[in-house]
Formats: C-alpha cells, sequence, structure tokens
C-alpha cells in the first residue's frame, strides 16, 4: 500500500538527511503525524529559524547565530593555539569534551582532487591570515583519519612548517575512517592529551 502525497513527500525529505534511510524517515514522519498542530507548526518554524539564523562566523567560519562567535569573542580563550577542523560541526564535538580551550579554524572540507576540490577551496588563505595577525604558536590539525583528512593534513603541515613554531596532529585514538562528530569523550581525550609533533 503506498503512502498518502503529502507523507511520502515528507519521507522523501526526510531521507536527504546525512544517516537517514528510508526506514528511519518513515518513523520520524509517522511520528510527526502523531504532533498536535503546535507542535508540527514549532518543528516547521525551528526549520526555517535555523536557515534564517544560524550562519558561519567570518573569523573561524563554525556555525553562529552572531558574527563573530563566541568561541571567537572569548577573551579567556588561548588565541596562539589553532584547533583545524573540517566542518562545522566538528568544533562542537571537541567543545562537548571540555579539553580544549583554544581557537578554531573550519576548512570548509578537504582536498579531494576527484570531487574538484583543491586547495584554492579551502579557507586555507583566512588561516594563514590567523596565523599571522595572532602569532599562533601551535597548529593543532584535527582533520578526520581519512584518505582526505590525511592529505588535507600533509598540505597544511607543508604550508605552516616554518611559520608556526609547534605543528600538531591529534593521536591515534581516533579510529581510521572515522569521523570527529561521532567519536565518544574517552577517545577524543585520548587523541587530545597523545597528540604529537607533526
Amino acid at each position: 500500500m503506498s503512502l498518502p502525497a503529502a507523507l511520502e513527500r515528507l519521507v522523501q525529505e526526510f531521507t536527504r538527511l546525512p544517516g537517514i534511510g528510508r526506514k528511519t524517515a518513515q518513523r520520524l514522519a509517522f511520528g510527526v503525524l502523531r504532533y498536535s498542530q503546535e507542535e508540527a507548526k514549532n518543528l516547521a518554524e525551528s526549520v526555517l529559524e535555523v536557515k534564517t539564523e544560524v550562519r558561519y562566523c567570518s573569523r573561524c567560519f563554525g556555525f553562529t547565530d552572531r558574527d563573530p562567535c563566541r568561541i571567537c569573542e572569548d577573551p579567556t580563550r588561548d588565541r596562539q593555539q589553532i584547533c583545524v577542523v573540517e566542518q562545522p560541526n566538528n568544533i562542537f564535538a571537541i567543545e562537548k569534551s571540555g579539553l580544549y580551550q583554544g581557537m578554531y579554524h573550519v576548512l570548509m572540507g578537504t582536498i579531494s582532487p576527484l570531487d574538484g576540490v583543491g586547495p584554492e577551496q579551502l579557507k586555507i588563505a583566512p588561516l594563514r591570515e590567523r596565523v599571522r595577525h595572532d602569532a599562533v604558536q601551535e597548529l593543532i590539525l584535527a582533520t578526520n583519519p581519512t584518505v582526505h583528512g590525511e592529505a588535507t593534513a600533509l598540505l597544511l603541515q607543508r604550508e605552516f612548517n616554518g611559520t608556526v613554531p609547534t605543528l600538531t596532529r591529534l593521536a591515534r585514538g581516533l579510529p581510521a575512517g572515522g569521523d570527529l562528530e561521532y567519536v565518544d569523550d574517552v577517545t577524543l581525550y585520548e587523541a587530545f592529551s597523545g597528540r604529537q609533533r607533526f
């Protein structure tokens, strides 16, 4: 039996989200059907609000609802230490651990020649400017331990070797092929405490 058209459309929209297959999308859609009109309205409004209110920080390129973001404005953060990550959501995983008190820089991706992504498409030029302006003493290369993440880290090592006194890479507590967003706190703790000079 086929779903009513409106329900099928909702299922299709949910399947566009990362990690959501058809079965999960159907469960979510059926869950929305059980919502009251007010709850459904709140859900729709929150989706629209996140699209209008959340943007990229002009300094670190993390997600924010004000510019610059709270981390970039925080005077207690160590400005001489920058943790370089692939995507804005990686910042939340690290911040949740409470282990790191420096600044961040989001590359907005990794090098992927087959997908047409080279160094020019990444936010490396703004990182260069921050390193120069803030007299950065350590760059922590926290790209994911994937082929593209490793290639990007090697590029950054060549780019900043001799410019920044200390280049470090997160230790191998992170699983190969993994993603920072899904790493548990203990693994992230071991990765940060065991980081080594790059």
